[in-house]
């Protein structure tokens, strides 16, 4: 009867410890960790998305955590490098053992990292990319925030034909994944109203002259341009154009919605437009939120925020969100468990709501246009998408 008391305690004590035995969560303690460009093409996002995520843990922290523990950030740099996020997500997964990774930047170095993430049962929590593979095909152990940016295109694309009576639209992509996507956005927009693009021409990633392009498009008299760029791309291709005294409607995705195009493009840059989710914070900013925000933000860092900054500090805000509903008893599957019934409400950055399901787990697929104008990013649109049923900014239910 002793023996079978003693096995029944221990087998018990090694359900107890199993239990309380997942990984990155502590009896004081949630680790997470995130992947970040910080040496590389896209530091200036890095930085700002690390920031932002700094920023919202402090303040967590400043509370009391979450269930009574803090939070612990550990950010790794690939430097925009698919080999060198690989090795960071096993330093992240096997070594430090974190909970969740939150918010990592890149579409090629999401893609490389999940599979040493998914094997141990780690989340990849609403990446920095636009891409559809950050969602697609379903695992229970994605989850993304930012509609793709072929649906941002397919849809701001015809808006804006219809608004100005553009007659011939036109493309200029980098020549990779990210720029054909932005390519077929706009196809599939385009073939909504009968119409096909009337040029396209492509660039190599790194390219600095855009002459040749530029001018082929000006022959082919496209009045408008879509823009598969990034941040010095945008500026060299629109900067060149200007120069050329030419002027069509450039559109772009929310990958160059960034205020280093105004700042660093000039007065050549009023008048683009871009896709985007979350409103650019300024420290003059009208809204006194995202004033107060700002301001916050610039005493801590010493430096402006920029929409990066936002997205940051939403991750971590929306990963806080779940896991106080999932409780003491903090494990990937509670987790998921209230992640697949959440909506979350627009914020003050003019985000659209979220909502997931356990079949869908892309947030929203709402995005709305921004455009430069005297040197500042301002909404000049709706939010559109097919989770737009009902008034501007709230998700249709899923």
């Amino acid at each position: 009867m002793k023996l079978h008391t003693a096995i029944t305690l221990a087998a018990l004590a090694l359900t107890a410890t199993a239990a309380s035995a997942q990984q990155g969560v502590s009896k004081d303690e949630i680790l997470l960790g995130s992947i970040q460009d910080l040496s590389g093409p896209l530091a200036g996002y890095g930085k700002q998305a690390r920031n932002g995520m700094m920023l919202a843990v402090d303040e967590l922290n400043e509370q009391g955590g979450i269930n009574g523990r803090k939070i612990r950030l550990l950010v790794e740099d690939s430097g925009y490098d698919p080999k060198k996020a690989v090795l960071a997500a096993q330093k992240l997964v096997n070594q430090d053992k974190i909970f969740m990774m939150v918010g990592h930047i890149g579409t090629a170095h999401n893609m490389a990292a999940m599979p040493v993430q998914f094997e141990k049962n780690v989340i990849n929590f609403m990446p920095l990319s636009a891409a559809r593979e950050m969602y697609e095909p379903f695992h229970k152990l994605k989850y993304s925030f930012a509609g793709a940016y072929y649906d941002q295109i397919r849809y701001a694309t015809p808006k804006l034909v219809k608004e100005k009576g553009l007659k011939k639209v036109c493309t200029l992509y980098q020549d990779d994944d990210f720029g054909l996507e932005v390519l077929k956005g706009g196809e599939a927009g385009l073939k909504t109203l009968n119409m096909t693009y009337a040029e396209k021409t492509s660039y190599k990633r790194g390219a600095t002259d855009f002459s040749s392009q530029i001018q082929k498009l000006q022959a082919a008299n496209c009045d408008m341009v879509v823009l598969g760029t990034i941040i010095r791309e945008t500026i060299g291709a629109i900067g060149t154009a200007r120069k050329m005294g030419y002027n069509p409607v450039f559109l772009g995705s929310s990958a160059a919605y960034t205020d280093l195009i105004h700042k660093l493009g000039g007065k050549a840059m009023d008048g683009f437009y871009a896709a985007m989710t979350s409103q650019n914070p300024y420290t003059d900013d009208a809204s006194q939120p995202i004033r107060f925000w700002s301001n916050k933000y610039k005493t801590k860092f010493n430096e402006d925020p920029a929409v990066f900054s936002v997205y940051g500090y939403q991750i971590i805000t929306n990963f806080a969100n779940a896991a106080n509903k999932a409780g003491k008893n903090l494990t990937t599957e509670s987790f998921i468990k209230v992640m697949d019934t959440l909506s979350i409400a627009p914020d003050i950055f003019g985000s659209p709501a979220q909502s997931f399901s356990p079949t869908r787990h892309l947030g929203s697929d709402a995005a709305r246009l921004s455009q430069i104008q005297d040197g500042k990013w301002k909404p000049v649109s709706e939010y559109f998408g097919d989770d737009v049923k009902a008034p501007a900014g709230k998700a249709a239910k899923k």
